[in-house]
């Protein structure tokens, strides 16, 4: 295992290219057992749910190889019956191979899928989905089971707009000929990339970036080679890690409209705001952060919601932002009951936050934190315990490296690009969350 020891109170700034988008990789990596050629994916970042993605796929015997940030794949032969429960437990992602492997094969048998602590993450909305779509379903505690002699298309209302479920019907319905409707679709960027995908390989799919989606399948998908979109979530980090240190940046081949519009407004309330130059996005680094009050002067709230509103991942990293902006904010996590428990690290560090409930906090700022030891408990909690970090006064650790790794390309590399005063420290215990 490994931590992250940081010296914060130094400015962060210079340029910066994010990787592809994490959460497109993982279904767009999937989507390649769809088809027995091949199938090229380009800007893939290398982290390791990626790396766990890539290696369920090799063990149902998908041919992998890597260059750069390009990921070839080309799954010639299938064997549902190889895949490992333990790699299933590594990782959320892996419940995307049911959609896939259920075209393909006409069965899969799966562990109970892992991923972040951060409330419960129904599997219903797949399953549902699934067995309208003709698959027979056997579970147990430790066995998710799907067969199906033949697929067919369905029109299908989503119980939630949950954004792998969305994929892995979307890359079912590709391989089934006919018309499938999905109504109460996810729509966020991530989605639409493995629409597009889907498309690149002979699928046809109206109403990419909707909620609602007609896809017309065919029995042989070709191959393709496609690009992801930038990982938006790891541009808002860098700009974050830029705002609270008195920083400048500039981010390379990230800009992207609908993105855009969605989170600048966000950030811009707490005075994160940056301009578009071409495919840029360059925060100037204008004075100290300042949260704009609502009309009236009454206290603003910033809550997430499904696509186009502000997503969940961001909370924790705008959460930490707005304890180093004048002014008072209330944020709202809807999504996930477990997302904010993690505020109690950042009132160690001296935040001056007040914990209403399990969804609602209250931030009031800027207040000076102070180096401590910390233990990252998800992804996004983990990111943003080092952005508190970068900020602080003195020394912090880190614990748990590896689950920053999960979301995050060489974060302490890129930080230390940046002038960050970063080191990671290898062979250290692990500290559960």
């Amino acid at each position: 295992m490994s931590r992250f020891l940081i010296q914060g109170g130094h400015p962060l700034s210079g340029e910066l290219t994010p990787t592809g988008n994490k959460n497109a990789a993982l279904p767009m990596l999937a989507a390649a057992l769809l088809t027995d050629r091949p199938v090229t994916l380009r800007r893939v970042p290398d982290i390791a749910d990626v790396r766990v993605m890539c290696e369920l796929l090799a063990e149902l015997g998908v041919e992998i190889s890597r260059d750069g940030d390009t990921v070839r794949l080309h799954a010639r032969h299938v064997d549902p019956d190889a895949l490992s429960p333990e790699g299933c437990k590594r990782i959320r992602g892996s419940i995307l191979l049911a959609g896939p492997l259920l075209a393909r094969c006409g069965r899969i048998q799966l562990a109970p899928p892992g991923g972040d602590v951060i409330g419960r993450r129904r599997l219903d909305t797949h399953l549902h989905g699934l067995t309208e779509m003709g698959a027979e379903l056997e579970m147990g505690p430790e066995r998710l089971a799907l067969s199906a002699a033949a697929l067919r298309p369905a029109n299908l209302l989503l119980d939630e707009a949950s954004v792998t479920a969305t994929e892995n019907l979307v890359m079912a319905a590709a391989a089934i000929p006919g018309e499938t409707v999905l109504y109460n679709a996810a729509c966020e960027p991530h989605v639409q990339d493995v629409c597009r995908l889907l498309q690149s390989m002979g699928a046809e799919i109206d109403g990419i970036g909707t909620n609602r989606l007609v896809i017309r399948g065919c029995e042989a998908l070709g191959g393709a080679d496609v690009e992801l979109g930038a990982d938006y979530i790891e541009a808002a980090s860098y700009l974050t890690a830029a705002a609270i240190t008195g920083g400048s940046l500039r981010l390379k081949r990230v800009h992207n409209a609908d993105v855009y519009q969605v989170i600048h407004r966000g950030f811009a309330r707490l005075g994160c705001d940056w301009e578009v130059d071409g495919e840029d996005w360059v925060f100037a680094g204008r004075g100290a952060p300042k949260v704009a009050d609502d009309l009236g002067g009454a206290i603003p709230k910033i809550e997430d919601g499904i696509w186009p509103a502000f997503p969940s991942d961001l909370m924790s990293i705008l959460l930490v932002l707005a304890t180093q902006a004048g002014g008072s904010v209330l944020f709202f996590e809807k999504l996930f009951e477990s997302r904010m428990v993690w505020v109690d690290r950042l009132i160690s560090m001296g935040a001056r936050i007040v914990q209403c409930d399990p969804h609602r906090v209250l931030v009031s700022g800027p207040g000076p934190l102070s180096g401590s030891h910390q233990t990252s408990p998800d992804i996004r909690a983990g990111m943003a315990l080092i952005l508190a970090a970068l900020c602080a006064k003195g020394e912090s650790i880190i614990e748990n490296a590896w689950m920053i790794d999960r979301g995050y390309e060489k974060v302490d590399e890129r930080l230390r690009s940046l002038g960050a005063r970063i080191e990671r420290q290898e062979n250290t215990p692990e500290i559960l969350p």
